[in-house]
Order: C-alpha cells, then sequence, then structure tokens
C-alpha cells in the first residue's frame, strides 16, 4: 500500500488543496488500518472498514486517471500504461468491495476459502478478475442479492471502461496520425 501511496503522488500533481487533503487522509487511513489488524485480531468490522477505506482510495485514483486519458491528445506510453492501471484499479475496487460484502456476510459468495484474510482477498482477487475480463469459470459465484448486484454492476462497469477506452485510444491515434 506505501507503493501504491507514493506511485499516486504524480496522479495529484497540481491538484486541488482539498482533492490532496482527501488523498491524503486515505493514504493514511490505507497505511494505518493493516497495521492496526494485529491488535484487533481480524475482527470481521475492522476488516470492513479497511475494505471500504481501499475502495474510496482506489476510486479517487481512478476517478483522476480518467480524467488524464481524457484530457491529452497525443497517445504516448503514459495514456497505455495509465489505461492498464485503471483496468487493475478497476479489480481492486471490486475485489474490496466484495470482501466488504464477505465479511458482512460470509454465506454472501459460495466456494470461498474461509481460512484466513489472506486467503479470502486471493480468492476474491481471482474471482473479481475472472468476472471483469468476463471469462467467467463460475467456480466462486455470489449467492445473495448483493452479491449479485455488485458483481453484475462490476461486469457492465469494466465493459464500459474499455469501450470508452478503446475510444479514447482510436480517438487519440486517429488524431495523432492525421
Amino acid at each position: 500500500m506505501i507503493l501504491v501511496g507514493v506511485a499516486s503522488i504524480g496522479v495529484f500533481v497540481e491538484q486541488g488543496k482539498w482533492k490532496i487533503f482527501v488523498k491524503d487522509v486515505l493514504l493514511g487511513l490505507v497505511i494505518l488500518f493493516p497495521l492496526t489488524l494485529p491488535f484487533l485480531g481480524h475482527l470481521s468490522q475492522s476488516l470492513v472498514w479497511l475494505s471500504i477505506t481501499y475502495c474510496a482510495f482506489f476510486a479517487l485514483i481512478l476517478f483522476e486517471i480518467i480524467k488524464f486519458l481524457v484530457r491529452p491528445g497525443y497517445i504516448n506510453l503514459d495514456i497505455i500504461s495509465a489505461s492498464a492501471c485503471g483496468y487493475f484499479l478497476l479489480i481492486e475496487i471490486c475485489v474490496f468491495l466484495m470482501q466488504t460484502l464477505y465479511y458482512l456476510n460470509p454465506s454472501s459468495i459460495r466456494l470461498i476459502d474461509h481460512g484466513d484474510p489472506a486467503t479470502v482477498y486471493m480468492d476474491l482477487v481471482y474471482f473479481s478478475s475472472i468476472t471483469i475480463t468476463t471469462i467467467g469459470y463460475g467456480d466462486i459465484s455470489p449467492v445473495s442479492y448483493s452479491a449479485k448486484l455488485i458483481t453484475s454492476l462490476f461486469g457492465v462497469i469494466a465493459q464500459f471502461y474499455s469501450v470508452v477506452l478503446v475510444g479514447i485510444l482510436i480517438n487519440k491515434f486517429s488524431s495523432k496520425s492525421t
């Protein structure tokens, strides 16, 4: 998380003071929450707040990346890497939303390894990646209505992101070649 926080500094260059303040607060929470888990003993409630904080932090960065993708009229390695980062951020946001849902109701997702928070996280990374890439093996599946809705929402958002991203990249590439 420290690496993500340091890497996100470039996204917030020349931003307003309020946005930088929100980013700094979220970054502080993102770093502090995992440090408190050994003292709290992996309480479900603390993992829910940790997941919500990660979602907010990653959503803020994703929003800034999308603004970056739309802004310039050229295409270069920064644009390509920002588009890939946006896709990975979508996966992480989905992971942490599903993790929040899981810790509120462990029976909301079928065939998750309930061993420890690390295996739950890895199963949800796998599930979110498979869902967002529309592969959909079906080995892990949502059971509750809220899990089904979140999964459907992220499937649609990922497809929308892909379509818009392709449109942006084609537009930038065609305007560069003309």
